[in-house]
């Protein structure tokens, strides 16, 4: 069976490049660089909200208050600045993942003991270039390095779950409150379910054919250097943006359509707070699904606008990223069928106690 595409993470779980294959420039040359083009990034960034109502109310000449207008106008702010953040916090996590490589990640947990070992993975989970395509040989190589079962899982949930380029795009388009929440609550269920699936003992429903792999033990290591790594940040934005920017539009088009034409309070009819059965709902309805977490999180944002209650939705986001059809197929090459089945449900008991609490606290 061939590997599905990621959608998750995109390119993000394979290395853009080698680093040590990336052109190299001068520190000088790529510091400067790199402090221009910040700099150039923030002075654009500043001027999106006017251009957008410029181009809609006095350009377009659309009426404010109105559907379309209010559509248009949330359509074309959201766009570029989503797209701009897209753009730097992928930079940023390219620089950092250019410190990581399979070989150093297995290191890393191999030999913890498991309640510390599910901390640190799912930890790495967040940083590390691995999504659910590259499930299968870190699987392998994280089993036959001697990794428990449990501290793999705790890897393999926080790796999708929590999505750093879900958590930039959270910050910018609601606050670092929601951030915050988002980032805590995924790597909380990524190690307490984790920390479940160990106390169950399941290793035998792992496929027997992982056994009989050994892992690499002499993985090459790249050499970096600081302009590597920053060249390395800026071929991630060129191969992962250029890939990802359709989703992140489709998405941001349902956005603004919600935004222009749900009705208040709808939102809050069928995703709010005194709707018991929507976070459940909210589940079912996000596992199917198999979107990017860059174009889901505009829906979100226009979701929550219109009163659907905080926990519903993020239930809805984490089971979009976390509990894909797509992934379970991709880890059946590696797991029984019941072993697959306790991962899914863990998960989802995980994310549903998530979406009640914040529904019931906030």
């Amino acid at each position: 069976m061939q590997p599905l595409p990621d959608l998750n993470k995109q390119s993000l779980g394979a290395p853009v490049a080698s680093v040590a294959a990336v052109s190299s420039l001068s520190p000088v040359k790529a510091w400067g660089g790199g402090i221009l083009g910040l700099a150039a990034w923030f002075a654009v960034y500043r001027q999106l909200l006017p251009f957008s109502r410029f181009v809609s109310f006095d350009l377009l000449q659309l009426s404010p208050g109105t559907h379309l207008g209010e559509a248009v106008s949330f359509f074309l702010y959201d766009t570029p600045k989503v797209l701009m953040l897209l753009a730097l916090v992928v930079f940023g996590v390219g620089v950092i993942r250019s410190f990581f490589t399979p070989a150093r990640t297995r290191r890393i947990l191999a030999g913890r003991r498991e309640s510390v070992g599910n901390v640190l993975a799912a930890l790495l989970g967040i940083v590390t270039p691995f999504c659910s395509c590259s499930a299968v040989p870190l699987f392998i190589g994280f089993v036959t390095a001697g990794v428990p079962l449990g501290v793999t899982f705790s890897f393999l949930i926080a790796a999708p779950m929590v999505n750093e380029i879900a958590l930039v795009l959270l910050y910018g388009l609601l606050g670092w409150k929601v951030a915050a929440l988002y980032l805590g609550t995924g790597l909380a269920v990524a190690m307490v379910a984790g920390w479940v699936i160990g106390r169950l003992g399941m290793e035998r429903y792992v496929e027997e054919w992982v056994h009989q792999v050994l892992a690499a033990a002499n993985e090459p290591e790249d050499a970096h250097t600081w302009a590597s790594r920053l060249q390395y940040g800026r071929e991630a934005v060129r191969e992962i943006v250029g890939k990802v920017w359709p989703y992140v539009v489709g998405g941001i088009l349902v956005g603004a359509v919600i935004h222009g034409y749900v009705p208040e309070g709808m939102m809050a009819a069928i995703m709010g707070k005194g709707a018991w059965w929507s976070v459940p709902a909210a589940v079912l309805i996000g596992v199917p699904m198999y979107s990017n977490a860059a174009g889901i999180v505009p829906i979100i944002h226009a979701l929550l606008e219109k009163g659907a209650a905080l926990g519903t939705a993020l239930a809805f986001m984490m089971s979009v990223i976390a509990l894909s059809f797509p992934e379970m197929v991709i880890l059946r090459k590696v797991l029984k069928v019941r072993l697959v089945a306790v991962f899914a449900v863990v998960v989802a008991t995980g994310i549903l106690l998530v979406g009640f609490l914040f529904n019931l606290i906030i």
